[in-house]
Protein backbone atom coordinates (compact mmCIF):
# COMPACT_ATOMS: atom_id res chain seq x y z
CA UNK A 1 0.00 0.00 0.00
CA UNK A 2 1.35 3.40 -1.00
CA UNK A 3 0.55 6.48 1.07
CA UNK A 4 0.53 10.13 0.04
CA UNK A 5 2.76 11.29 2.90
CA UNK A 6 5.12 9.90 5.57
CA UNK A 7 2.67 11.01 8.27
CA UNK A 8 -0.25 9.02 6.84
CA UNK A 9 2.00 5.94 6.45
CA UNK A 10 3.12 6.14 10.08
CA UNK A 11 -0.41 6.74 11.38
CA UNK A 12 -1.66 3.70 9.45
CA UNK A 13 1.16 1.56 10.86
CA UNK A 14 0.31 2.62 14.43
CA UNK A 15 -3.43 2.09 13.99
CA UNK A 16 -3.46 -1.08 11.89
CA UNK A 17 -0.06 -2.84 12.07
CA UNK A 18 0.62 -2.78 15.79
CA UNK A 19 3.46 -0.26 15.63
CA UNK A 20 4.23 1.07 19.08
CA UNK A 21 3.51 4.78 19.59
CA UNK A 22 7.03 6.16 19.89
CA UNK A 23 7.57 9.83 20.76
CA UNK A 24 11.00 9.93 19.10
CA UNK A 25 9.57 8.43 15.91
CA UNK A 26 6.68 10.89 15.97
CA UNK A 27 9.12 13.81 16.14
CA UNK A 28 10.99 12.35 13.14
CA UNK A 29 7.75 11.82 11.20
CA UNK A 30 6.77 15.47 11.60
CA UNK A 31 10.21 16.61 10.39
CA UNK A 32 9.82 14.41 7.31
CA UNK A 33 6.25 15.61 6.81
CA UNK A 34 7.36 19.26 6.87
CA UNK A 35 10.05 18.50 4.28
CA UNK A 36 7.54 16.54 2.18
CA UNK A 37 5.02 19.40 2.20
CA UNK A 38 7.66 22.01 1.29
CA UNK A 39 8.84 19.92 -1.67
CA UNK A 40 5.35 19.49 -3.06
CA UNK A 41 4.49 23.16 -2.50
CA UNK A 42 7.35 24.03 -4.84
CA UNK A 43 9.47 25.87 -2.29
CA UNK A 44 12.84 26.90 -3.72
CA UNK A 45 14.74 26.32 -0.49
CA UNK A 46 13.83 23.15 1.40
CA UNK A 47 15.51 21.89 4.56
CA UNK A 48 16.49 18.21 4.44
CA UNK A 49 16.29 15.77 7.35
CA UNK A 50 19.09 13.88 9.12
CA UNK A 51 17.72 11.01 11.24
CA UNK A 52 20.18 9.51 13.71
CA UNK A 53 19.94 7.09 16.60
CA UNK A 54 20.64 3.54 17.79
CA UNK A 55 19.88 0.53 15.63
CA UNK A 56 16.31 -0.72 15.42
CA UNK A 57 14.53 2.60 16.04
CA UNK A 58 12.80 2.68 12.67
CA UNK A 59 14.97 5.26 10.88
CA UNK A 60 15.19 3.35 7.60
CA UNK A 61 11.47 2.52 7.62
CA UNK A 62 10.58 6.17 8.19
CA UNK A 63 12.88 7.36 5.40
CA UNK A 64 11.46 4.74 3.04
CA UNK A 65 7.90 5.92 3.71
CA UNK A 66 9.03 9.47 2.92
CA UNK A 67 10.71 8.34 -0.30
CA UNK A 68 7.83 6.17 -1.47
CA UNK A 69 5.34 9.01 -1.04
CA UNK A 70 7.37 11.56 -3.05
CA UNK A 71 5.95 12.95 -6.29
CA UNK A 72 9.15 14.77 -7.26
CA UNK A 73 12.26 13.19 -8.84
CA UNK A 74 14.22 11.33 -6.16
CA UNK A 75 16.91 8.69 -5.71
CA UNK A 76 17.14 6.28 -2.76
CA UNK A 77 20.47 4.50 -2.15
CA UNK A 78 22.47 2.89 0.58
CA UNK A 79 25.28 5.30 1.44
CA UNK A 80 28.09 3.03 0.24
CA UNK A 81 26.27 2.68 -3.12
CA UNK A 82 26.13 6.44 -3.34
CA UNK A 83 29.83 6.81 -2.59
CA UNK A 84 30.66 4.12 -5.14
CA UNK A 85 28.83 6.17 -7.78
CA UNK A 86 30.55 9.37 -6.61
CA UNK A 87 34.04 7.84 -6.92
CA UNK A 88 33.27 6.38 -10.35
CA UNK A 89 31.73 9.57 -11.72
CA UNK A 90 34.48 11.77 -10.25
CA UNK A 91 37.08 9.65 -12.05
CA UNK A 92 35.13 10.02 -15.32
CA UNK A 93 35.07 13.80 -14.85
CA UNK A 94 38.85 14.04 -14.31
CA UNK A 95 40.23 17.01 -16.22
CA UNK A 96 37.24 19.26 -15.58
CA UNK A 97 38.09 22.33 -13.51
CA UNK A 98 35.69 21.44 -10.68
CA UNK A 99 34.55 17.81 -11.04
CA UNK A 100 32.56 17.76 -7.79
CA UNK A 101 30.62 20.86 -8.85
CA UNK A 102 29.92 19.21 -12.22
CA UNK A 103 28.81 16.03 -10.44
CA UNK A 104 26.49 18.01 -8.16
CA UNK A 105 24.94 19.79 -11.16
CA UNK A 106 24.34 16.46 -12.89
CA UNK A 107 22.71 15.15 -9.73
CA UNK A 108 20.54 18.26 -9.37
CA UNK A 109 19.41 17.94 -13.00
CA UNK A 110 18.32 14.35 -12.34
CA UNK A 111 16.79 14.49 -8.86
CA UNK A 112 15.27 16.99 -6.45
CA UNK A 113 15.73 14.70 -3.44
CA UNK A 114 18.51 12.31 -2.50
CA UNK A 115 17.69 9.73 0.18
CA UNK A 116 20.44 7.53 1.51
CA UNK A 117 20.61 5.04 4.32
CA UNK A 118 23.37 4.48 6.89
CA UNK A 119 25.64 7.50 6.56
CA UNK A 120 28.88 6.31 8.14
CA UNK A 121 32.31 7.67 7.22
CA UNK A 122 35.49 5.78 8.09
CA UNK A 123 37.52 6.18 4.89
CA UNK A 124 39.77 9.19 4.46
CA UNK A 125 39.14 9.30 0.71
CA UNK A 126 35.38 9.52 1.31
CA UNK A 127 35.91 12.11 4.02
CA UNK A 128 37.94 14.39 1.74
CA UNK A 129 35.37 14.18 -1.06
CA UNK A 130 32.40 14.69 1.24
CA UNK A 131 34.00 17.76 2.79
CA UNK A 132 33.21 19.62 -0.43
CA UNK A 133 30.50 17.47 -2.02
CA UNK A 134 27.86 18.19 0.60
CA UNK A 135 28.45 21.92 0.18
CA UNK A 136 28.08 21.90 -3.60
CA UNK A 137 25.07 19.55 -3.56
CA UNK A 138 23.21 21.90 -1.26
CA UNK A 139 24.33 24.89 -3.37
CA UNK A 140 22.80 23.22 -6.43
CA UNK A 141 19.48 22.72 -4.64
CA UNK A 142 19.62 18.98 -3.89
CA UNK A 143 17.54 18.13 -0.80
CA UNK A 144 19.08 15.35 1.30
CA UNK A 145 17.24 13.02 3.67
CA UNK A 146 19.39 10.39 5.35
CA UNK A 147 19.80 8.03 8.29
CA UNK A 148 22.82 7.42 10.51
CA UNK A 149 23.74 5.86 13.82
CA UNK A 150 25.71 9.00 14.73
CA UNK A 151 24.88 12.71 15.04
CA UNK A 152 26.68 14.86 12.45
CA UNK A 153 29.24 16.20 14.91
CA UNK A 154 30.43 12.64 15.67
CA UNK A 155 30.90 11.53 12.06
CA UNK A 156 34.50 10.53 11.29
CA UNK A 157 35.28 11.52 14.90
CA UNK A 158 38.66 9.79 15.15
CA UNK A 159 39.58 9.98 11.47
CA UNK A 160 42.89 11.26 10.13
CA UNK A 161 42.82 14.77 8.68
CA UNK A 162 39.34 15.23 10.12
CA UNK A 163 39.57 18.95 9.45
CA UNK A 164 39.04 18.10 5.76
CA UNK A 165 35.62 16.66 6.69
CA UNK A 166 34.46 19.51 8.94
CA UNK A 167 32.93 21.54 6.05
CA UNK A 168 30.61 18.59 5.39
CA UNK A 169 29.42 18.63 9.01
CA UNK A 170 28.85 22.39 8.83
CA UNK A 171 26.84 21.99 5.61
CA UNK A 172 24.71 19.22 7.12
CA UNK A 173 23.93 21.30 10.20
CA UNK A 174 23.07 24.32 8.03
CA UNK A 175 20.88 22.59 5.43
CA UNK A 176 19.32 19.65 7.28
CA UNK A 177 17.13 19.31 10.36
CA UNK A 178 18.97 16.94 12.68
CA UNK A 179 16.53 14.65 14.53
CA UNK A 180 17.46 12.12 17.21
CA UNK A 181 15.43 8.93 16.77
CA UNK A 182 16.51 7.46 20.09
CA UNK A 183 13.39 6.00 21.68
CA UNK A 184 13.69 3.16 24.18
CA UNK A 185 12.11 0.57 21.86
CA UNK A 186 14.19 -1.58 19.52
CA UNK A 187 11.40 -2.23 17.02
CA UNK A 188 13.30 -5.04 15.32
CA UNK A 189 13.07 -7.20 18.42
CA UNK A 190 9.27 -7.33 18.67
CA UNK A 191 7.80 -10.82 18.29
CA UNK A 192 7.16 -12.21 14.84
CA UNK A 193 7.11 -15.50 13.02
CA UNK A 194 10.62 -16.98 13.12
CA UNK A 195 12.41 -18.42 10.10
CA UNK A 196 15.79 -19.77 11.13
CA UNK A 197 18.61 -18.32 9.06
CA UNK A 198 21.46 -18.75 11.55
CA UNK A 199 22.97 -21.99 12.86
CA UNK A 200 25.87 -22.87 15.15
CA UNK A 201 27.99 -25.59 13.58
CA UNK A 202 28.21 -28.90 15.44
CA UNK A 203 31.56 -30.69 15.27
CA UNK A 204 31.37 -33.96 13.37
CA UNK A 205 27.98 -33.20 11.79
CA UNK A 206 27.28 -32.19 8.21
CA UNK A 207 26.46 -28.55 7.59
CA UNK A 208 22.87 -27.51 8.23
CA UNK A 209 23.13 -25.37 5.10
CA UNK A 210 23.12 -28.47 2.88
CA UNK A 211 19.39 -29.02 3.36
CA UNK A 212 18.72 -25.30 3.08
CA UNK A 213 20.53 -25.14 -0.27
CA UNK A 214 18.73 -28.21 -1.60
CA UNK A 215 15.36 -26.72 -0.73
CA UNK A 216 16.11 -23.28 -2.18
CA UNK A 217 17.75 -24.61 -5.36
CA UNK A 218 15.27 -27.42 -6.04
CA UNK A 219 14.90 -28.06 -9.76
CA UNK A 220 17.85 -25.85 -10.72
CA UNK A 221 21.19 -26.80 -12.23
CA UNK A 222 23.83 -26.95 -9.49
CA UNK A 223 27.59 -26.51 -9.90
CA UNK A 224 30.65 -26.48 -7.68
CA UNK A 225 32.73 -24.48 -10.16
CA UNK A 226 33.94 -20.99 -9.14
CA UNK A 227 31.61 -18.17 -10.17
CA UNK A 228 32.84 -14.88 -11.68
CA UNK A 229 32.47 -11.82 -9.46
CA UNK A 230 33.86 -8.67 -11.01
CA UNK A 231 37.41 -9.42 -12.10
CA UNK A 232 37.80 -12.38 -9.74
CA UNK A 233 36.49 -15.90 -9.34
CA UNK A 234 34.68 -16.85 -6.15
CA UNK A 235 35.15 -20.40 -4.90
CA UNK A 236 31.81 -21.91 -3.90
CA UNK A 237 30.51 -24.92 -2.04
CA UNK A 238 27.59 -25.02 -4.46
CA UNK A 239 25.81 -22.53 -6.69
CA UNK A 240 22.67 -22.62 -8.79
CA UNK A 241 21.07 -20.01 -11.02
CA UNK A 242 19.62 -18.15 -8.01
CA UNK A 243 21.25 -19.56 -4.87
CA UNK A 244 24.87 -19.15 -3.77
CA UNK A 245 26.63 -21.13 -1.03
CA UNK A 246 30.21 -20.25 -0.14
CA UNK A 247 32.61 -20.25 2.80
CA UNK A 248 33.43 -17.18 4.86
CA UNK A 249 37.14 -17.44 3.99
CA UNK A 250 36.38 -17.47 0.27
CA UNK A 251 34.06 -14.45 0.32
CA UNK A 252 35.07 -12.25 3.26
CA UNK A 253 38.80 -12.92 3.50
CA UNK A 254 39.46 -12.32 -0.19
CA UNK A 255 39.84 -8.87 -1.82
CA UNK A 256 36.19 -8.42 -2.74
CA UNK A 257 34.57 -4.99 -2.39
CA UNK A 258 31.13 -3.54 -1.73
CA UNK A 259 30.45 -3.39 -5.48
CA UNK A 260 31.03 -7.15 -5.66
CA UNK A 261 28.39 -7.73 -2.98
CA UNK A 262 26.03 -5.53 -4.99
CA UNK A 263 26.65 -7.78 -8.00
CA UNK A 264 25.98 -10.92 -5.93
CA UNK A 265 22.65 -9.52 -4.75
CA UNK A 266 21.81 -8.64 -8.36
CA UNK A 267 22.36 -12.29 -9.32
CA UNK A 268 21.18 -14.43 -6.40
CA UNK A 269 17.90 -14.45 -4.47
CA UNK A 270 19.52 -16.18 -1.47
CA UNK A 271 23.10 -16.38 -0.16
CA UNK A 272 24.44 -19.07 2.21
CA UNK A 273 27.64 -18.49 4.17
CA UNK A 274 29.29 -21.32 6.10
CA UNK A 275 32.36 -21.75 8.30
CA UNK A 276 32.01 -18.28 9.81
CA UNK A 277 34.58 -18.16 12.64
CA UNK A 278 34.47 -16.34 15.95
CA UNK A 279 35.26 -12.87 14.61
CA UNK A 280 36.32 -11.36 17.94
CA UNK A 281 40.00 -10.79 18.54
CA UNK A 282 42.17 -8.63 20.73
CA UNK A 283 43.13 -5.30 19.17
CA UNK A 284 46.62 -4.76 17.86
CA UNK A 285 48.45 -1.49 17.33
CA UNK A 286 49.22 -0.09 13.91
CA UNK A 287 51.16 2.91 12.66
CA UNK A 288 50.88 5.07 9.59
CA UNK A 289 53.93 6.15 7.66
CA UNK A 290 54.71 9.83 7.18
CA UNK A 291 53.38 11.24 3.89
CA UNK A 292 50.93 8.43 3.12
CA UNK A 293 49.43 8.72 -0.35
CA UNK A 294 45.67 8.36 -0.70
CA UNK A 295 44.62 8.29 -4.33
CA UNK A 296 45.59 11.52 -6.06
CA UNK A 297 45.60 13.48 -2.80
CA UNK A 298 48.60 13.61 -0.50
CA UNK A 299 47.44 13.06 3.06
CA UNK A 300 49.79 14.64 5.58
CA UNK A 301 49.51 12.12 8.39
CA UNK A 302 52.74 12.59 10.31
CA UNK A 303 53.81 9.78 12.63
CA UNK A 304 50.35 9.14 14.03
CA UNK A 305 49.09 5.79 15.23
CA UNK A 306 46.45 3.93 13.30
CA UNK A 307 43.35 2.66 15.10
CA UNK A 308 43.88 -0.65 16.85
CA UNK A 309 42.72 -3.36 14.46
CA UNK A 310 42.09 -6.98 15.31
CA UNK A 311 43.42 -9.74 13.11
CA UNK A 312 39.98 -10.44 11.62
CA UNK A 313 38.88 -6.87 10.91
CA UNK A 314 39.53 -6.79 7.15
CA UNK A 315 37.21 -9.75 6.78
CA UNK A 316 34.74 -8.30 9.28
CA UNK A 317 34.46 -5.10 7.21
CA UNK A 318 33.47 -7.20 4.21
CA UNK A 319 31.06 -9.21 6.33
CA UNK A 320 29.40 -5.97 7.51
CA UNK A 321 29.13 -4.77 3.91
CA UNK A 322 27.63 -8.12 2.85
CA UNK A 323 25.01 -8.03 5.61
CA UNK A 324 24.17 -4.41 4.77
CA UNK A 325 23.69 -5.25 1.10
CA UNK A 326 21.57 -8.34 1.76
CA UNK A 327 19.47 -6.41 4.27
CA UNK A 328 18.96 -3.44 1.96
CA UNK A 329 18.05 -5.65 -1.00
CA UNK A 330 15.91 -8.12 1.00
CA UNK A 331 18.15 -11.04 -0.04
CA UNK A 332 17.99 -13.68 2.74
CA UNK A 333 21.41 -14.50 4.18
CA UNK A 334 21.73 -17.96 5.75
CA UNK A 335 24.72 -18.36 8.08
CA UNK A 336 26.42 -21.25 9.83
CA UNK A 337 29.02 -20.09 12.36
CA UNK A 338 31.25 -21.47 15.08
CA UNK A 339 29.60 -19.37 17.80
CA UNK A 340 26.10 -18.05 18.61
CA UNK A 341 25.09 -14.82 16.93
CA UNK A 342 25.51 -12.68 20.05
CA UNK A 343 29.10 -13.91 20.40
CA UNK A 344 30.17 -13.30 16.79
CA UNK A 345 32.04 -10.06 17.47
CA UNK A 346 32.42 -8.91 21.05
CA UNK A 347 35.89 -7.34 20.95
CA UNK A 348 37.66 -5.33 18.29
CA UNK A 349 37.89 -1.95 16.59
CA UNK A 350 34.59 -2.49 14.71
CA UNK A 351 32.41 -3.04 17.79
CA UNK A 352 30.28 0.05 17.08
CA UNK A 353 29.38 -0.62 13.42
CA UNK A 354 28.91 -4.32 14.24
CA UNK A 355 25.99 -3.45 16.53
CA UNK A 356 23.99 -2.55 13.43
CA UNK A 357 25.10 -5.77 11.76
CA UNK A 358 23.96 -7.83 14.75
CA UNK A 359 20.60 -6.07 14.82
CA UNK A 360 20.12 -6.73 11.11
CA UNK A 361 21.05 -10.38 11.48
CA UNK A 362 18.45 -10.65 14.24
CA UNK A 363 15.80 -9.12 12.00
CA UNK A 364 16.74 -11.51 9.20
CA UNK A 365 15.51 -14.34 11.47
CA UNK A 366 11.95 -13.05 11.12
CA UNK A 367 9.76 -14.53 8.42
CA UNK A 368 8.59 -11.04 7.41
CA UNK A 369 12.16 -9.97 6.53
CA UNK A 370 12.09 -11.05 2.88
CA UNK A 371 8.42 -10.12 2.51
CA UNK A 372 8.64 -6.39 3.34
Amino acid sequence: MTFDSPLSAWQHAVEHKGFIQDEAQEHAVWALQKCHEALHAGARSVTGVYLWGPVGRGKTWLMDQFYQSLRVPARRQHFHHFMGWVHQRSFQLTGIADPLRALARELAAEVRVLCFDELFVNDIGDAIILGRLFQVMFDEGVVVVCTSNLPPDQLYADGFNRDRFLPAIAAINQHMQVVAVNGAEDHRLHPGAIEQRYWVAVAGQVSALGQVFDALAAGQTVSTEPVPVGYRALNVVQASDSVLWCRYADLCEQPFAAMDFIALCDTYRAILLSEVPNLSARKREGRIARGTEDGAERVVAGDRELPQLSVHDDGVRRFIALVDECYDRKVPLYIEAQVPMAALYTEGYLEFPFRRTLSRLQEMQLQRFAET
